[in-house]
């Protein structure tokens, strides 16, 4: 019996994550959820992001398009590294927090209905379909917790204590992120299939 679109779609993308699991690129925070659901019958991740604490090298614009990587971390951050960091690089920088981000993919209506109650049921506020198609929804579910620092220009933007007080800040913040990601999964486990 040939197999339907959504197997298809489900199967690649079960690939997919059997390769980066293979080669340590799953963030350790959404490990046990994405393993789950890529074991359920009727879902798929097709990607996510447990989270970052960042340092962008962009100008005070924050054009994005020119603005690179210069440090990430998917976990919280100690002081000693950030300020190693910072006096490394003569770049301007921002500092960026950012929750996680999943794409939950399934095949009907009746199982996106389920995904967007178990965002509920999580108490994740952003999320909904990001594609819809015969046999392939794909929702995005997105924690609230964020925070945007401009750095650095030609000099530090910020003294050491205000530093602190951000890092501190991005910290709390990371750890109810993982929060919301370990609820989601307690949940997925009990509703999805």
């Amino acid at each position: 019996m040939p197999k339907t679109r959504f197997e298809m779609i489900k199967e690649r993308h079960r690939k997919t994550f059997e390769e980066a699991l293979s080669k340590g690129k799953i963030d350790e925070p959404l490990l046990e959820l994405c393993e789950f659901i890529s074991k359920t019958k009727n879902y798929f991740t097709s990607s996510h992001c447990s989270g970052r604490i960042m340092l962008l090298n962009s100008d005070l614009n924050e054009e994005k398009k020119e603005a690179a990587f210069y440090r990430k971390w998917h976990r919280k951050v100690e002081f000693k590294e950030l300020m190693n960091a910072l006096t490394e690089c003569s770049h301007p920088l921002w500092f960026k927090m950012e929750p996680f981000i999943l794409h939950i993919g399934c095949g009907t209506m009746e199982n996106a209905k389920k995904l967007i109650e178990l965002k509920d049921k999580s108490g994740i506020k952003r999320g909904g379909i990001m594609v819809l198609s015969e046999g392939k929804i794909i929702l995005e579910l997105t924690g609230t917790q964020y925070i945007s620092v401009p750095l650095k220009d030609k000099k530090m933007l910020l003294d050491e204590q205000a530093l602190k007080i951000v890092l501190e800040t991005a910290n709390k913040k990371m750890d109810k992120n993982f929060e919301q990601i370990k609820r989601l999964t307690i949940n997925a486990k009990k509703m999805l299939k």
